[in-house]
């Protein structure tokens, strides 16, 4: 039996980041993630000739400058923000959980997560995955990280919670619905259309069983409800295309490149798939989308802020966790 004065450890998983705006960290972050197969699913023989012999000796100098224009002092975004996450949901749960960041592809990994949960012999980890929609190419590749890690062990294993995919959650929404209405004050004016963008996937993905369309669809349309947003005020798309297969649609860079045409001049930008601002967020979005949408006609594309460690979005991680750790503290029941 687990003893309840040991914490319930919380794996707080990210997709991941390089080590630096720099070509050589960029290889070494880009090799591991597309070598994944949860992420791209080419027989190896096809696909790793054209990783080694063309993205990979082209994309990393490329990709490094596009980091550079959201690198902080303190590092890549998308950590910093993590970090802050686990500093914010640590405080929230108290003495009796030890969160813990851990990252699919990059540092701090999840296997080094793992290694210190075992360290300081916790046996029961909730693993909240930071995609609230589901896909197989990022929770699933979540699942197969952790269990891999987990069950490497020789002699001794956790057990695991995953949280499930949370797409719907009322704190989420709500935790959305807090930080755009804070933005539109900020801004101080109502925007002319939303956008609601979420990274994209290839479409045969979701023909073959991918539930990561649906769960957008229904996220957009519950925030859209939570705004109180009325059909024509807002639109929804997929961004992020990588290469020549056709992914969900319709894509974000063409609803960018249109919406002028149907007179709007201001948009508000929102990321809801995204836990923290990251490359895809900040730049994708924020720098080049507003720069196409000014190309074509459009006047100001507003950002809001990804959910990050605003206090509405620590105290949801902190109930979610909770509710998912039923039983494994005291004064809780199933």
């Amino acid at each position: 039996m687990p003893d309840s004065a040991t914490p319930v450890g919380v794996l707080i998983a990210q997709l991941g980041t390089p080590e630096a705006p720099t070509p050589g960290a960029l290889r070494t972050y880009l090799r591991e993630f597309l070598t994944d197969r949860r992420v791209i699913d080419l027989n190896p023989l096809t696909w790793w000739p054209i990783l080694y012999l063309f993205i990979l000796t082209r994309r990393p100098a490329r990709s490094a400058r596009l980091y550079e224009r959201i690198w902080t002092e303190a590092g890549s975004p998308l950590l910093v923000h993590s970090r802050a996450q686990q500093k914010g949901v640590q405080t929230r749960l108290g003495d009796g959980y030890r969160v813990i960041v851990g990252m699919r592809y990059g540092k701090p990994g999840i296997d080094a997560a793992m290694r210190q949960f075992a360290d300081q012999g916790i046996d029961r980890v909730v693993v909240l995955p930071m995609f609230p929609q589901f896909s197989c190419s990022t929770t699933g590749s979540i699942y197969d990280a952790v269990t891999q890690a987990a069950f490497d062990r020789r002699r001794r294993m956790p057990t695991i919670r995953f949280v499930p995919p949370y797409f719907a959650h009322a704190d989420y929404i709500d935790s959305l619905r807090v930080i755009i209405e804070e933005q539109l004050q900020a801004v101080g004016q109502v925007p002319d259309r939303f956008l609601i963008t979420f990274h994209g996937i290839p479409r045969r993905y979701a023909d073959e069983g991918d539930p990561y369309r649906d769960h957008c669809l229904r996220t957009g349309q519950l925030l859209a409800e939570a705004l109180g947003l009325q059909p024509e005020q807002w639109v929804q798309g997929f961004q992020s295309r990588f290469g020549k297969e056709e992914w969900l649609q319709p894509y974000t860079e063409d609803l960018l490149a249109a919406l002028p045409a149907e007179g709007v001049q201001t948009i508000m930008a929102a990321c809801p798939g995204f836990t923290a601002d990251c490359l895809e967020t900040l730049d994708e979005i924020g720098h080049e989308g507003a720069a196409t949408f000014r190309e074509v006609g459009g006047a100001e594309l507003h950002l809001a802020p990804c959910l990050n460690a605003h206090p509405r979005w620590l105290d949801a991680m902190a109930s979610i966790i909770r509710s998912e750790a039923c039983g494994w503290t005291d004064g809780d029941s199933r």
